[in-house]
């Protein structure tokens, strides 16, 4: 028999989405069905390391903490990266295939990614009792039909019904389901089973007339109509949708971060950013650096083109300046290897083949390999009290200086990451998830300057997060009859 599979598609990009399968992967599990989630493509520059020891996107390990597992490469076959504006890197099943492969060359390419989707579907099918899948983007993009491997061309290959999600807070929410509707070919609008709104505020009885007419006018139901949640966090899957500075106390530790074009994992600083005594603010272009206690350069899929940018912006003086007074500096990942004395590509493995001056503020230099590092470590930081650090290394540079025999991280088992400067002022990791650990985020705050922080353990507050969403699905949606039509084993709760 085959396991039933349902596809949660949206009538744009963060129409919701990653949210509503989240939601479902947790009412599921609550209910005592074993539940797995499943995105067939997926493009972001957020990702995670697999227990299985691949990379997946960011926001399908979060559907499988919701779902009570530990996240797998088949959860998310194919994981699209970019590197430019035109090209990306390709990885499939957790491994990168492709360095950068041009976006009219992945089209040729996508009858080979359609059959890592289905052998992933496959073998997950084969082990859960249901599965929840994620589209990308919008069904209605008719540019990129043709051998759709990550909406419709998933579900009918696969032959599974759709829930269509559409963000009210946009606008315009009627016009958005009945104009998707009218872009599909009528074996795809016959599989959409129904209709979720998300994000709705204000009064439930005005909207009723319109749900009314769009059932009339579709024949099929609208399943529910979920709230605005304010407050609600749980990581992006790519964009950087979020204020310009966090609300937090008067004495707070100020810290600044580059928004830079090509930012990745840029989830490792959301502990910061939730933190109560922490004000921390994205610095995007034509910005002149603002004053901070602590400045963080993060991830990047494309160092060097990221390096260049940050000198143009002015970050370079900004950061000789910050030092000088006193500021503390992390680099982490591609922030790390920009603290170096250069940087080498080679094989152009993020674009142009060259090298270029790091900012030199650690003895070191970096050079990219065509081997991805992929790993799950432990660890812990080499600040007073020696707290216990744990996170994910995902990348392609060999990093080698003297600057390593001060090692930020001295790893269990053997072995050390990353270093800290002779002054003590900067710190430079491979380590994502660096502010996870609650002993470990405190202690960095300690070093960057705040004053007795507080302990925040920001996986109770991820897990806090899934539970608040699936209450919020199983009060606003009709879960059952949404259960009943898509064909999903579930238990009623009454």
């Amino acid at each position: 028999m085959k396991t039933p599979t349902l596809m949660v598609q949206g009538t744009s990009s963060d129409a919701g989405k990653s949210l509503l399968v989240t939601a479902l992967c947790r009412v599921l599990a609550r209910r005592g069905v074993r539940v797995c989630p499943f995105k067939p493509q997926n493009m972001a520059l957020n990702s995670a390391v697999t227990a299985d020891g691949g990379e997946i996107g960011r926001a399908q390990a979060v559907q499988a903490q919701a779902a009570g597992l530990a996240p797998l490469t088949d959860m998310n076959p194919v994981l699209l990266k970019p590197n430019t504006e035109r090209g990306c890197q390709v990885i499939i099943h957790g491994r990168a295939v492709h360095a950068n492969l041009e976006a009219a060359a992945y089209h040729d390419y996508k009858r080979l990614a359609r059959s890592a989707v289905l052998e992933s579907h496959a073998r997950l099918g084969a082990g859960f009792e249901a599965l929840v899948a994620e589209g990308a983007g919008s069904p209605a993009e008719v540019n990129l039909r043709r051998g759709d491997i990550a909406n419709m061309g998933f579900a009918e290959a696969v032959d599974c019904p759709v829930v269509l999600v559409a963000d009210i807070d946009r606008g315009g929410v009627f016009a958005q389901i009945v104009g998707t509707l009218q872009l599909l070919s009528a074996s795809e609008r016959a599989r959409i089973a129904g209709f979720v709104i998300n994000r709705f505020r204000g009064d439930p009885a005005l909207l009723e007339p319109g749900l009314r007419w769009l059932e009339a006018e579709t024949g099929k139901p609208v399943f529910g109509v979920l709230p605005y949640l304010q407050g609600l966090h749980l990581e992006a899957e790519d964009s950087l949708a979020r204020p310009a500075a966090t609300d937090a106390a008067a004495d707070a530790l100020r810290v600044a971060v580059p928004a830079l074009p090509r930012i990745s994992n840029h989830t490792d600083l959301d502990p910061l950013r939730l933190h109560p005594r922490v004000r921390l603010e994205w610095v995007g272009p034509g910005r002149t650096p603002p004053p901070a206690d602590l400045v963080v350069l993060p991830g990047s899929k494309s160092v060097q083109a990221d390096l260049r940018w940050l000198r143009a912006q002015g970050w370079e003086r900004a950061l000789q300046r910050h030092l000088r007074y006193g500021g503390r500096l992390i680099g982490i990942c591609g922030g790390f290897q920009m603290l170096g004395a250069v940087l080498h590509d080679p094989q152009g493995l993020e674009g142009e083949p060259g090298s270029q001056p790091g900012l030199g503020l650690l003895a070191l230099q970096t050079t990219l390999a065509a081997e991805k590092r992929l790993a799950r470590v432990r660890g812990r930081l080499a600040l007073p009290g020696a707290p216990p650090v744990s996170g994910y290394e995902i990348h392609q540079g060999v990093t080698r200086g003297e600057a390593l025999g001060r090692p930020a991280v001295h790893l269990d088992g053997g072995g050390t990451d990353g270093a800290l400067s002779s002054d003590g002022q900067i710190l430079g990791t491979y380590l994502h998830g660096l502010f996870e650990e609650p002993a470990a985020g405190a202690a960095l705050l300690r070093w960057a300057g705040l004053d007795a922080p507080q302990e925040t353990d920001y996986r109770a507050l991820r897990e806090a997060a899934i539970e608040r969403l699936a209450d919020t699905a199983e009060a606003h949606l009709d879960l059952d009859r949404l259960f009943a039509l898509t064909g999903m084993p579930y238990r009623r709760t009454d």
